[in-house]
């Protein structure tokens, strides 16, 4: 039987090597450049379709241009030429990644591969010196990440995650009004977030690819949320899974919900699920106001309101956004701390401990201490 002990040791192996530095909640405000200056030069690594719709909204970036692509199916290559006008040097294959340590056309790698070949992957990319950005979520589980941002800082290269919604108008407006006072102490998160998944044959709902299920896959978001609503990290969390189609969802979860408990007196009630629709939703509540988003994880339009009113902001190409932001970052040597591996770390410590709390019949699991954000 797995104690308590044994999961915080475990969990501090796999994090012994990194430090989580405090973090500020405010996503960098990336600046409209001049017509001379640079742009981060970008390949994507796994051309499916996330990496597509990266591409088509990076033809909108300021400080972003894609020119490589790293892909383990040739028959992919001609319509990326065609379409984005990659040039034949910037081509790579698994097997010749590593020969683009000397392209200086390419400063980042942008790695969009399924969940469980993030850490192999990364480690490659690091070895290259060159930049990456990683979709999320980050890796399998804690330790993974821990040694990913540590593969990293070796190589001296920068490591981010794809939270893109830290550079979306109204999710960066909520944390400005927490971070001033204008919604008090707050009191409650309910975010929660899902969709009623298809194929059942797609790579999500294989353990081997995907690392879990709903909560691994959009999951992460509700987390995420509840972690940005309180500007804080969980002491504790408590978790519960409902499968319903144990057939389809033989390898991973299908529905989960849990409760996150913060320093200040805060609780989170949280949820997903890969079983129906029409279930996305930030809800944070003070004793002076309150925000809610809905839709608020997608990719847009993002619609919100708090006890001002309706929010005013303009959405924006979401990817666009987080690609100009993060461009800014690298070009600039300053990076946000919200997109950094640490920021995907912190969420990954969470998860494992979801799914420790399934395991032991919803027990209340305690976490180690991490710096708020």
């Amino acid at each position: 039987m797995t104690t308590r002990r044994d999961f915080l040791q475990k969990l501090s192996i796999g994090i012994g090597a990194v430090t989580l530095l405090p973090t500020s909640s405010k996503a960098s405000i990336f600046s409209i450049p001049s017509g001379n200056e640079k742009k981060l030069r970008v390949a994507l690594m796994g051309l499916g379709g996330y990496a597509n719709i990266v591409a088509k909204a990076m033809k909108t970036c300021k400080r972003a241009v894609l020119t490589g692509i790293v892909t383990g199916t040739p028959s992919k290559i001609p319509v990326w030429k065609s379409n984005y006008g990659i040039a034949d040097k910037n081509i790579y294959s698994y097997e010749t990644l590593h020969t683009i340590a000397d392209n200086s056309d390419i400063d980042v790698v942008y790695i969009t591969t399924p969940n469980s070949l993030h850490y192999k992957h990364v480690l490659q990319v690091a070895a290259t010196g060159k930049h990456i950005i990683c979709e999320k979520p980050l890796a399998d589980n804690a330790q993974q990440a821990g040694e990913m941002i540590a593969a990293c800082k070796k190589a001296g290269v920068k490591f981010f995650v794809g939270y893109r919604l830290h550079f979306q108008p109204h999710t960066r407006e909520i944390i400005r009004m927490r971070e001033a006072g204008e919604f008090g102490k707050i009191m409650h998160v309910n975010n929660y977030m899902g969709f009623k998944i298809g194929d059942p044959s797609q790579w999500r709902l294989k353990k081997g690819l995907a690392g879990g299920g709903a909560m691994m896959d959009v999951g992460i978001y509700a987390l995420n949320g509840a972690r940005y609503a309180t500007g804080e990290e969980p002491l504790w969390v408590t978790a519960q899974e409902t499968k319903t189609d144990p057939v389809k969802f033989a390898e991973v979860d299908e529905t989960i919900t849990f409760q996150l408990g913060f320093p200040s007196g805060a609780i989170a009630s949280c949820g997903t699920t890969y079983n129906f629709n029409n279930y996305e939703r930030f809800y944070l509540i003070g004793d002076k106001g309150f925000a809610e988003l809905s839709p608020a994880f997608g990719y847009g339009p993002i619609k919100g309101r708090t006890h001002l009113g309706k929010m005013p902001q303009q959405d924006v190409i979401h990817q666009a956004a987080q690609m100009d932001g993060l461009a800014d970052c690298i070009l600039k040597d300053t990076p946000d701390p919200n997109m950094t591996g640490e920021e995907g770390l912190k969420d990954m410590i969470v998860i494992d401990a979801v799914y420790e709390s399934i395991r032991r019949g919803s027990e209340k699991i305690y976490l180690p201490a991490q710096t708020t954000l």
